[in-house]
């Protein structure tokens, strides 16, 4: 029976060993742009949201005011529980 050799761990892969990206490929002013292109396009997204959140708080507050004009609304929604207003 022969002894088996003990194999020394292979070393580490290296930095240089790893695939190159795109991040790595680009120069850093390109990085620059793209982020603060990503940035407006986020700050663009949140304003759209925001302004349609208000044009539907409007919609929702134009309609309650027409409502509170409707005497058959009202009515019709009131408590019927008159005897706390004698």
């Amino acid at each position: 029976m022969a002894k088996s050799k003990k194999r020394p761990p292979a070393p580490k892969a290296a930095a240089q060993d790893k695939p190159t990206t795109l991040k790595d490929l680009l120069s850093s002013d390109v990085l620059e742009k793209l982020k603060a292109q990503a940035d407006e396009a986020k700050a663009a997204e949140a304003a759209l949201k925001e302004q349609e959140r208000q044009q539907a708080e409007e919609a929702r507050q134009a309609e309650q005011k027409r409502r509170d004009n409707d005497f058959e609304y009202l009515l019709n929604n009131s408590a019927m529980d008159w005897k706390k207003h004698k």
